[in-house]
């Protein structure tokens, strides 16, 4: 996402564009010599830009999840390019699925383009893939512009790759198309010496490094540190809910250091979208309570009616106390969910309120009929009827 070039002096203070310098490219990969001409072959016979066109080629003629992951990288570095004319705007998006229709309708972007559309041919291939955010160094200067790069978990093995970076890079503010291997399947301990994300279970190290040490350029593995066990904690992060996920994240980044202006923006930006979950959590069981207090003020109307007919049709005494007893099971359980809404926003809480007054209404209402009820089954039958009515002598109540 940031870009660093020589000529240019304005300061960019958050952008969502990284560029490198030209970085010496090396072969390293010669057992995708195959791999790399299928897909240039295929590349070059079609103008297709759709990616179930492209997934359905890489699905029919690749057979290991490896294999299918450099065709994707070699796809998206052969056909796109690096959008240096805005390589400085920031641009938000409502939808994740705008960036990829974007790059595939211009054919070029910035690094969240290129990461986004390999996720997304990663994901459609049943390749689970993951954007990493973050931030980076070249030649010992740290970028003040933040970054995305992917993991992919394949043939049993986690990937780290840099679609963008692979790409080629920008000289004198045009982009040359360079196919560089070195950011495709990047050992953790390679990346980290230039690419460093927020959030430290990225870095797929069990002694991960900390943001100062990044600065300092001590990048080499401390097995003195504290042990960090990557492997279950993204197992426990996959399965957590976003609010919980957030939570995770921002702890670890805490305890790794947040010296950068980015990351403490991230963080910031992590608590915002906590916060949205939690009103979001209230707003859900509001909505609960609201859904059991109409449950319980209608089971509450049936029986008044019931009542006003004189217990007509005739049920037995544990029927209609049953009847009564749903109604205090429903406020019960509006009363339980209102109390899981703790919230400090004025307008939700002002509504949380309200609904607890008419719950406790409701509930004044209910210790009525039950006591009517009560009394009701206290009276001996041939009386009972006598109890729907009032009857007075001189003003004075008799029963």
């Amino acid at each position: 996402m940031c870009l660093n070039i020589k000529k240019i002096k304005t300061i960019i203070v958050f952008l969502f564009l990284f560029f490198p310098f030209a970085l010496p490219a090396q072969t390293k990969y010669n057992d995708f010599k195959k791999v790399d001409e299928a897909i240039r072959k295929y590349i070059n016979s079609t103008d297709n830009n759709e990616i179930r066109g492209v997934a359905r080629f890489i699905y029919e003629n690749f057979s290991t999840e490896t294999e299918k992951l450099r065709a994707i990288f070699i796809w998206i570095s052969e056909k796109f390019d690096y959008d240096v004319e805005n390589m400085f705007i920031l641009k938000y998006y409502d939808d994740t699925q705008d960036v990829v229709n974007e790059m595939l309708a211009n054919k070029k972007g910035v690094c969240m383009h290129f990461a986004h559309l390999f996720k997304e041919i990663g994901n459609t291939l049943d390749i689970k893939s993951y954007l990493i955010s973050g931030f980076t160094k070249q030649d010992g200067v740290i970028s003040s512009l933040p970054h995305v790069w992917c993991a992919s978990f394949a043939d049993s093995m986690w990937y780290l790759i840099d679609p963008t970076w692979g790409s080629g890079y920008v000289q004198n503010n045009k982009y040359v198309k360079k196919l560089d291997d070195n950011f495709f399947n990047v050992e953790p301990e390679e990346l980290v010496q230039t690419h460093y994300p927020y959030d430290p279970l990225w870095q797929f190290l069990y002694y991960p490094v900390s943001e100062q040490e990044f600065y300092e350029g001590h990048t080499k593995i401390n097995k003195n540190k504290p042990f960090f066990n990557y492997v279950d904690t993204l197992i426990a992060y996959e399965n957590a809910t976003r609010w919980e996920q957030l939570i995770a994240i921002n702890n670890r980044i805490g305890k790794n250091g947040a010296k950068n202006m980015l990351t403490q923006n991230q963080l910031e930006n992590n608590e915002k979208e906590i916060e949205m979950h939690k009103l979001n959590r209230v707003i859900d069981y509001y909505n609960s309570a609201v859904n059991y207090y109409n449950n319980g003020v209608n089971a509450l109307n049936r029986f008044i009616i019931y009542r006003n007919n004189q217990f007509n049709p005739q049920k037995s005494e544990i029927q209609i106390r049953l009847m009564i007893e749903d109604v205090e099971t429903a406020l019960l359980r509006a009363q339980n969910e209102l109390q899981q809404a703790s919230t400090t926003d004025k307008s939700t809480l002002n509504m949380i309120n309200m609904l607890q007054m008419a719950v406790n209404e409701a509930n004044t209402q209910v210790d009525v009929q039950k006591e009517f009820v009560n009394t009701y089954f206290d009276t001996k039958p041939i009386l009972r009827k006598t109890l729907f009515n009032k009857y007075y002598w001189m003003g004075i109540p008799l029963n």
